[in-house]
């Protein structure tokens, strides 16, 4: 499984960081994160501000805290991926969101996490680089 995937599985929860047109950062809470064809995605629906954000400026920083004491930080671009194939895949490994979203309904969206630079932090041993 990708490393990075594995990670923020183990957090649950996970914090992507965004800014807007006039550079102002928000941070949003996630949940959901897929392996497709060896690559960490995410997802959304393309009627929120956190997507208009991430197409207009794709790097995002993700960040989430285990609870053994660690934490992640993630830095990567979110490139939208158009196909209906990752799509589905990545309804396939998180089914808890078919009740929100499906193939085809012009608002689910799947983002590869491009470029992506991450390290495992804690206050008791050295950081640890995943990618």
């Amino acid at each position: 499984m990708n490393r990075i995937v594995e990670e923020l599985k183990k957090v649950g929860v996970f914090y992507i960081a965004t800014v807007d047109a006039e550079g102002d950062p928000h941070v949003r809470p996630f949940g959901a994160v897929a392996e497709i064809g060896g690559k960490a995605y995410i997802c959304t629906n393309n009627t929120k501000k956190c997507y208009k954000e991430m197409a207009a400026h794709p790097t995002v920083e993700i960040s989430g805290a285990g609870a053994d004491g660690t934490w992640l930080r993630l830095t990567a671009k979110a490139v939208r991926d158009d196909s209906d194939e990752s799509r589905n895949a990545f309804l396939e490994q998180c089914p808890e969101l078919k009740n929100m979203y499906s193939v085809g309904d012009g608002i689910f969206e799947v983002l590869a996490l491009e470029d992506a630079s991450c390290t495992k932090c804690s206050f008791t041993a050295a950081p640890e680089v995943i990618a």
